[in-house]
């Protein structure tokens, strides 16, 4: 299969394809999504099959308002799911509601009675739901497992020849995927960590409470990234939580006699010897840069297979900080560099 780079300007074809049941990805505020119409369980089917994701794993829908969610969820009291929208969409926040019976297949909702909706902040993208006419399942647009993309390259490259088109608006400006918020639950419940954050959700419509728990096997998933290994590059990526443990951890990485690589804010790359590392990349001047940034740092690092460490610098996990630290104890598998190792 030839997999063409769209432009904006080219909606109609992305479109088109969607409607015959074909694969297109899409660009959000967020990361890149892989585009598939939410009501056509073959094509929501072959997401799974394109990226590799297991099939217990929910799949969010992308609407282009939220007159559309009600088309597709069972709700006796809006109230609560209706503030979050006036006050967070377009934008990085996915609400989890009761499906409606009969209008989304389980292959959309992961086998569950509840279905993820949001509506990115993106125009493109708004335009091709609305030229559509139905809403899109979209998960990130990269093999399952693998750093998120930022770019339409990175999509290209994990997808090229599995997918029809990648409609192309340049690089994404969050750069973490959304907040998933579940409001099936007695007490709103987020599920994922993102841009919109706890104290900012409880402004709005008071208690949230954030979960924890690991999923089990035999158990489904009610939101993305709770249950598989995911984010991670090729090499073994070791969190440094403080900058003082910058230049122990480099000691210890040095004495593995392996290849590695330095993710860090510039002013820390200042501070440190950085004359083994075969790769250094800037994250920035704060949270916010590196959070945006943070998908792009593990894409580049994995692009060099000689590399076998990621020294990856650690923020306070909260906030912002919590999405940040969330996807970077993913990429890791939670393994972080103990001074005592050194």
């Amino acid at each position: 299969m030839k997999t063409t780079i769209l432009s904006p300007e080219q909606i109609s074809q992305a479109a088109q394809w969607l409607a015959e049941g074909k694969l297109v990805a899409f660009p959000t505020e967020t990361v890149y999504g892989l585009g598939a119409d939410a009501t056509n369980p073959q094509a929501a089917q072959s997401v799974y099959e394109a990226k590799g994701r297991p099939s217990d794993n929910p799949l969010i829908v992308h609407v282009d308002s939220p007159q559309m969610v009600w088309q597709y969820a069972d709700v006796a009291d809006k109230s609560l799911a209706l503030k979050l929208m006036d006050n967070f969409w377009p934008g990085p926040l996915t609400i989890i509601l009761p499906v409606k019976a009969g209008t989304l297949s389980k292959t959309v909702t992961g086998g569950l009675d509840t279905v993820a909706f949001r509506m990115p902040d993106n125009k493109a993208t708004l335009n091709l739901i609305s030229t559509l006419g139905r809403p899109l399942v979209g998960p990130s647009a990269n093999t399952s497992g693998k750093p998120s993309p930022t770019l339409a390259q990175h999509v290209y490259h994990d997808l090229q020849g599995k997918i029809s088109g990648i409609l192309d608006d340049g690089p994404t400006r969050v750069g973490l995927e959304s907040t998933v918020l579940d409001l099936t639950s007695s007490i709103p419940t987020i599920l994922r960590p993102g841009a919109v954050s706890q104290q900012q959700l409880q402004e709005v419509i008071g208690t949230v409470q954030s979960d924890h728990h690991k999923v089990q096997p035999g158990e489904i998933p009610k939101a993305p990234g709770m249950k598989y290994k995911h984010y991670a590059p090729q090499a073994q990526v070791v969190i440094v939580d403080t900058v003082e443990d910058f230049e122990p951890a480099l000691s210890w990485v040095k004495q593995q006699n392996k290849p590695f690589a330095v993710m860090a804010e510039q002013l820390v790359l200042d501070q440190i010897d950085l004359t083994a590392a075969r790769a250094t990349f800037s994250l920035g001047s704060n949270l916010d840069s590196a959070s945006h940034l943070l998908f792009a740092a593990l894409r580049k690092f994995d692009l060099d297979p000689q590399i076998k460490y990621i020294l990856a610098q650690g923020f306070t996990a909260s906030g912002l900080g919590a999405a940040y630290m969330n996807r970077l104890n993913k990429s890791a598998g939670n393994k972080h560099f103990k001074s005592q190792e050194a």
